[in-house]
């Protein structure tokens, strides 16, 4: 994978691509809030010689620092689309983990027609009918509340709120481990803002592609596991429940995971590569 920089006003996003082969699909990796690239090391390591890929340390994370936090989730989409349009990639399968699944929502509203497919792994849905008042109120609060735990405690709820295996919770204490407390406050604040002001918005956020959920049967992030199963059946979608998987089910059971992306992306019409 060649690391790359996309320049854009409020910092720079590093991105990581393989070679880009012209008749083979391309699988996009985006990863949830705090966490980086490596979210998908299992992923791109079982996919890598199969398909095209791209992955990204979103704005404000990890190698895409330093950044200012003034962004919303349409802004990332566009920076988005703007990578896909310098390396000459159409019709991407979107792969979104949490945040990384509300960043794909986002694309597709604003460019309908350009993704082939969309895989959400342990994400929820972005439409306004989903959420009550009083859950985009709590969004907004979410910083002071960060703000209000030792930083050993949020450490820990972090990595062992995530993950159900070593492997993950490892991951997540490598993620963490990378930003101060004040940093991680700040990011996961403003990533929360983000998500309530999307909501907020009350766009259509259409589905206009083949698409899949993937939920872990432990995640315990937020309401994760309701709103999967409400969104499965208003927006008539299949949802594949990943035994003894956490919110980072691609890391707790990345078999399983990579057997269900690989089945979804062969599914889909050989016209949209």
């Amino acid at each position: 994978m060649d690391e790359k920089i996309l320049e854009v006003s409020s910092g720079s996003i590093h991105y990581w691509i393989n070679e880009i082969l012209p008749l083979r699909r391309t699988l996009v990796f985006l990863p949830g809030l705090t966490a980086d690239h490596h979210l998908f090391d299992k992923q791109i390591e079982a996919f890598d010689r199969e398909f095209n890929i791209l992955t990204w340390d979103a704005p404000g994370h990890a190698g895409s620092r330093p950044f200012r936090l003034d962004f919303s989730l349409m802004d990332k989409a566009v920076w988005l689309y703007n990578i896909l349009q310098k390396e000459m990639i159409m019709h991407p399968v979107l792969i979104g983990q949490s945040m990384g699944g509300y960043v794909s929502q986002c694309f597709m509203e604003k460019y309908p027609g350009e993704a082939a497919g969309f895989v959400s792994i342990d994400s929820a849905p972005l439409k306004r009918c989903y959420v009550t008042a009083a859950e985009i109120w709590a969004l907004r609060k979410s910083e002071p509340m960060y703000r209000a735990f030792p930083w050993e405690t949020l450490r820990k709820i972090g990595s062992r709120g995530c993950s159900e295996t070593e492997y993950g919770r490892t991951l997540m204490e490598y993620f963490i481990d990378s930003y101060t407390k004040e940093e991680y406050c700040s990011l996961s604040g403003h990533g929360m803002k983000m998500l309530a002001d999307a909501m907020d918005a009350d766009l259509p956020y259409v589905i206009d592609c083949p698409a899949v959920l993937i939920c872990g049967e432990k995640d315990q992030a937020g309401s994760a596991k309701s709103y999967n199963r409400r969104w499965a059946k208003k927006e008539g979608l299949r949802v594949f429940w990943i035994k003894d998987a956490g919110h980072n089910s691609n890391t707790d059971r990345p078999e399983e995971v990579n057997r269900i992306i690989r089945e979804f992306v062969q599914s889909l019409p050989q016209e949209d590569q």
